[in-house]
């Protein structure tokens, strides 16, 4: 049996900490009914003195310090509410235990924003990394060794795990259940939770907002110029001489100041739009590409389907009023 630490902290999801209680539980109940043993072993660890904020009446599931844990053979680090400052110096004794228990073997995975833990510990160095996808430049101005791919669901490299946003991060626990139950396992687990195997991108859930988190007051004016006339025939070097800068010193400063390319924010913003117009479902396909800047059918099935890892039609199916 593998020994799971569920680490819980002050600033914990409880989503992320049920939901993955009842994948792991349910996978011992499977494997159990098939007439085998129990795959897991849950502890929910904690920082000694620290309670755990949680009730369950579950013969698999063990309290401890983190302090006296001997063996751990996964580590899983939950979720936490973005925007809570200090998360990560109020657990840096534990950031140190997780980066010196996967020292001696122990495999770690992160749900959501937990990345930022695996990061802070310099276990995701060199790796490709996934998180929610609204942390995804945070993560990786903090962290430069890190190879953000926010549109992936999971990440695997040598026994460290990371998992997109919110809910999504419970596939996550459906591939590890996969790979230490088998995969009837998992399939079990999915059908009865009622959750989607083999879901490879989230980059349709992304929302982009602008990327305004800068103080080049020049290039917030080319951006506010783009998001307000999109749906035109936009030339860089119209909007470069705005910004009273040349085409190419205009590209440069744009890239710094934003990580896209000025023609890389305008196809954004415009997807953006028509995704929005998808969802309303007030207009058919030709009058929203037309609304939104684009010439022809195929231009924008590409660039849709670039960024959102869905073709405009399924994108309709999943999230169109009816």
């Amino acid at each position: 049996m593998l020994n799971v630490c569920l680490y819980i902290f002050d600033e914990v999801v409880p989503s992320s900490v049920t939901g993955v209680v009842d994948l792991l539980s349910g996978a011992n109940r499977y494997m159990e009914r098939a007439g085998k043993k129990a795959s897991f072993v849950i502890h929910l660890v904690t920082e000694k003195g620290h309670q755990i904020p949680f009730n369950f009446v579950n013969p698999d599931i063990r309290h401890q310090n983190y302090e006296d844990v001997l063996k751990a053979d996964l580590i899983i680090i939950p979720s936490f509410s973005v925007g809570n400052d200090g998360v990560l110096m109020r657990n840096k004794a534990a950031i140190d235990w997780i980066k010196g228990m996967s020292a001696k073997g122990a495999e770690v995975a992160s749900l959501c924003v937990g990345s930022y833990f695996l990061a802070e510990a310099g276990l995701l160095d060199g790796k490709e990394v996934t998180s929610h996808w609204a942390v995804a430049a945070d993560m990786q101005k903090l962290y430069p060794n890190i190879r953000m791919k926010s549109d992936l669901v999971i990440t695997d490299q040598d026994g460290v795990y990371t998992s997109g946003g919110a809910f999504s991060s419970l596939k996550l626990i459906l591939y590890l259940i996969e790979k230490f139950c088998g995969r009837e396992a998992a399939l079990w687990i999915s059908k009865m939770f009622a959750i989607e195997m083999d879901t490879t991108s989230q980059a349709h859930f992304k929302v982009f907002t602008g990327q305004h988190q800068h103080d080049d007051k020049n290039i917030l004016k080319a951006q506010q110029y783009i998001e307000e006339n999109y749906s035109n025939d936009i030339g860089m070097e119209e909007v470069s001489s705005l910004a009273n800068m040349s085409k190419r010193n205009f590209i440069r400063r744009f890239k710094a100041a934003t990580n896209n390319t000025p023609s890389e924010y305008l196809q954004r913003v415009r997807i953006e739009s028509a995704k929005k117009a998808i969802e309303m479902n007030h207009k058919d396909l030709p009058f929203i590409i037309e609304d939104t800047g684009y010439s022809d059918l195929k231009t924008f099935r590409k660039v849709f389907r670039r960024i959102t890892g869905l073709s405009p039609m399924e994108y309709k199916r999943k999230y169109a009023r009816g």
